[in-house]
């Protein structure tokens, strides 16, 4: 039987993994898990066809975006948001150490560390922070270390069958992540659009000369962030989100003259957002 190939950050037990697991079973058919070992991986496993699809995190709701997806997925060409996921996250300091004191080192994704950044500050002043490709990456030697500590998920404590030393030390209750599910066809449907674009030249206006193309036809923009392109310093890339369906033809028409009046315009397609 067909099964649909999904890749995403591994190893097991990340909220990458959490994120595909629950996509894949919302599709109505069979799934496998893939995981790699950078986000980066991952959407170039679609991109080359060794997985069918990629669920990867695109922005947190205390950190801001992950660069690493956009940079990739500007690198990329022809692949699609087919939808959006959003996860509640609940970062588990988890350790065999007897209490904080024991606890030198603290590993994790440098996202996680940030967004625990002041709960370290506070309970573990004294340990060394050492990022990590993913929340999990230590998790499989933490028995063998009683002075480190791993930050992840309750379900990755659960599988690696590890103590949660202390629990819930997110800085901010309210912490989410959003998902993007990349795949070679786009989703038919949506209540938002995404792109990418270039600008033509680095003049006063021509960043507001696009923007005024979207606000004359009441299209508002959830989200607008530059990254640079990498060819010059001071040179930027601009993402935005719409909160538009690119199908619709009012929406079709302004994107096809923003396509005209810029150097380069990737869409990265129409799609709606669930919560997981």
């Amino acid at each position: 039987m067909f099964s649909v190939i999904i890749a995403h950050l591994g190893p097991t037990g990340t909220y990458a993994e959490t994120a595909a697991l629950a996509y894949g079973r919302s599709i109505g058919t069979d799934f496998e898990l893939t995981p790699y070992n950078t986000i980066a991986q991952a959407i170039e496993a679609v991109s080359n066809q060794a997985a069918d699809l990629a669920v990867v995190p695109v922005e947190n709701s205390i950190e801001g975006s992950v660069t690493m997806t956009l940079d990739a997925l500007w690198r990329i060409d022809s692949l699609q948001i087919q939808q959006a996921l959003v996860l509640p996250i609940e970062h588990q300091l988890i350790s065999v150490a007897q209490n904080l004191d024991q606890v030198q080192t603290v590993y994790s994704h440098p996202q996680a560390l940030s967004q625990c950044q002041e709960w370290l500050g506070k309970h573990l002043p004294q340990a060394q922070r050492i990022p990590s490709s993913s929340t999990t990456e230590i998790l499989s030697q933490l028995k063998d270390i009683s002075t480190a500590a791993g930050i992840s998920s309750p379900s990755a404590a659960a599988l690696y069958n590890l103590p949660i030393l202390a629990a819930d030390i997110g800085d901010r209750l309210e912490n989410r992540t959003r998902f993007w599910v990349l795949g070679r066809q786009p989703a038919l449907t949506g209540s938002h659009t995404s792109l990418a674009l270039s600008l033509s030249a680095n003049v006063p206006g021509a960043l507001l000369a696009v923007l005024a193309k979207f606000a004359a036809a009441q299209i508002n923009l959830s989200r607008i962030e530059s990254r640079p392109t990498k060819r010059s310093l001071g040179e930027y890339l601009f993402f935005l989100d719409l909160e538009a369906d690119g199908h619709e033809p009012q929406v079709a028409k302004i994107l096809a003259e923003v396509a005209v009046s810029v150097e380069q315009v990737k869409l990265f397609g129409s799609y709606h957002i669930i919560s997981i």
